[in-house]
């Protein structure tokens, strides 16, 4: 009987550490960035080739509302997500708020190809990120991925991924953030 007592003991003990172990797992896999939570911290700082031969940093914008969307023109849902982006930014533009395209793809040919095909063409800045150095910075898992950065210059939210309707989550941001 002690037998049986004691090892239910060290089975209730090996699971009660299972438990907590999973919860401090999700707590780090889950990031205080996702989607409509609080700031994270200062956004990282980047200067890179963009559409048009100029250079584009993120100091150009500071005291704006910044959404980073990350993409790749073999990126379905980018395809998909792309004129409702600019739909936003032709918006809240001259509210405060700018969008930058941020392309993964080590050659900017695809990515030009890709929005000559647009039946809008965009009107947002398009930087290239040929070597993935702030994709890895603003540690982009998948395509798309969108940052949102407020008027202070740190990270207000994260979206992996687009589905139709996320596009309200990233309004919902913008127009808080441009009100702040």
């Amino acid at each position: 009987m002690k037998n049986r007592i004691a090892a239910k003991n060290r089975t209730g003990a090996t699971a009660t550490a299972i438990v907590t172990a999973l919860a401090a797992a999700l707590l780090v896999a889950v990031p205080g960035t996702e989607a409509g939570t609080g700031s994270s911290g200062p956004a990282p700082q980047f200067s890179l080739d963009a559409r048009g031969g100029s250079k584009i940093s993120l100091t150009q914008y500071k005291g704006q509302v910044v959404m980073l969307n990350f993409w790749a023109s073999w990126c379905g849902p980018c395809r998909q997500e792309m004129p409702l982006l600019e739909s936003i930014y032709k918006k809240y533009n001259k509210m405060g708020f700018t969008l930058i395209g941020v392309n993964v793809e080590p050659d900017s040919k695809d990515a030009e190809g890709f929005l000559k095909q647009l039946q809008t063409p965009v009107s947002f800045p398009v930087i290239y990120d040929k070597d993935s150095t702030v994709s890895k910075a603003y540690d982009v898992q998948g395509m798309p991925s969108t940052v949102i950065i407020d008027r202070k210059g740190n990270i207000r939210a994260l979206h992996r991924g687009y589905k139709p309707g996320d596009e309200n989550e990233y309004l919902n941001s913008i127009r808080t953030l441009v009100r702040e």
